[in-house]
């Protein structure tokens, strides 16, 4: 079957290969993952100077601290005397400086060289040349975004843009507070399925029905397929009988004090390309970061955003955490079912989109002119 022999109800979906391909995962990481602003780190994680985290972003290895002036930092995580890595952890902190652990060359929190073994014996060796490579450091909501590239994108347009191509503009977001938020749990899931099926599986309520049953409890209309977080400044209404975002639809807890009566019972949920899914309900945020790892591996880092009393009083908050951790649980289960028939020659033209689909249609040609570029 062609492209052209498909029904006008059908569109066609990007081919088994971009699913699978090592060359095709390597030009998307070239060429969106290390183009484009990607969201690292929470930075109540990087409360204190020398406080640090690597993560991996496209090809790279990056290092994230928090400097001595209070800003956040990002360089390359590579020694520049012979490319060691330099910090070895996935977290940790340091009193003054980085230190390579092959040979000591060490490193300011700027980033700077400050020492090496023999350093005063080459005193034509520029400190600030031979420091660290910088990465392009932007904090908003509370997180820590970073773009690799030389001139990086804007971040209005790229970040702040889909939020407000979203919710229709920036104070329907800056009512939630984000950055004034805190994690009251973080998960972390190893999927093992390539990022374009999470995120295509995030952007489609088609199989909410089928996969989603506590979900569509709490929102009916989810029920009917309709995919409400595409359609600008709706949020998807909490049923009758429901009283909070919950597992069980029973009382959530504080309602964060900006969210008004226009949001209040509502579930507003963001897309950010490449990466980024952030989820609005009345009392608490969830913000989903992933993290292409290989062509078939997604790390998925998810965290559960409270006011600072719910979650410095020990308030229990199970009922809301569990019941988006179902939905990530069944989500996740449905990708890595799917990943294996991309290498099908069944799949080698690829699947089909129904008509409340055919927005991922839009997806893959953004990824598409990414690549082509």
């Amino acid at each position: 079957m062609t492209a052209t022999s498909l029904p006008p109800s059908l569109i066609r979906t990007l081919s088994g290969e971009h699913y699978t391909d090592p060359a095709i995962f390597a030009l998307e990481q070239e060429r969106v993952f290390e183009a484009m602003w990607f969201c690292v780190a929470r930075s109540a994680d990087l409360a204190e100077p020398g406080q640090f985290r690597t993560y991996q972003v496209g090809r790279e290895s990056v290092l994230i601290s928090r400097s001595r002036d209070g800003s956040v930092k990002g360089f390359l995580n590579i020694c520049r005397h012979r490319g060691a890595k330099l910090c070895l952890e996935a977290s940790g902190e340091v009193k003054r400086a980085f230190q390579c652990p092959y040979h000591a060359w060490t490193y300011g929190l700027d980033g700077k060289l400050v020492a090496a073994p023999n350093l005063t014996s080459m005193p034509d060796i520029d400190r600030g040349e031979y420091g660290l490579v910088n990465v392009h450091i932007r904090e908003w909501l509370g997180y820590v975004w970073a773009s690799l590239a030389d001139a990086p994108p804007s971040f209005e347009q790229d970040v702040i843009g889909a939020v407000i191509e979203r919710l229709g503009d920036v104070a329907a977001i800056d009512n939630y507070r984000i950055e004034n938020l805190e994690v009251g749990r973080r998960i972390t899931y190893d999927v093992k399925a390539n990022w374009k099926l999470i995120v295509e599986n995030f952007m489609e309520c088609y199989h909410c029905a089928t996969i989603h049953p506590e979900l569509t409890e709490v929102l009916p209309e989810f029920a009917d397929g309709y995919a409400a977080q595409y359609y600008v400044g709706h949020g998807a209404e909490f049923g009758a009988d429901v009283q909070g975002f919950t597992v069980d639809g029973g009382e959530g807890l504080d309602r964060i004090p900006g969210v008004g009566e226009d949001q209040d019972r509502r579930y507003y949920a963001i897309t950010v390309r490449p990466q980024v899914f952030i989820n609005l309900v009345p009392d608490h945020v969830i913000f989903h970061r992933m993290y292409p790892m290989a062509p078939d591996r997604t790390v998925v880092e998810c965290d559960w955003l409270y006011l600072p009393h719910v979650v410095e009083s020990g308030q229990d908050v199970t009922r809301s955490v569990e019941l988006f951790h179902r939905v990530n649980q069944q989500d996740f289960d449905a990708c890595e079912r799917t990943q294996p028939a991309m290498s099908s020659r069944a799949y080698a033209k690829g699947g089909v989109l129904v008509p409340s689909e055919h927005h991922i249609g839009a997806f893959h040609t953004w990824l598409q002119n990414k690549l082509s570029a």
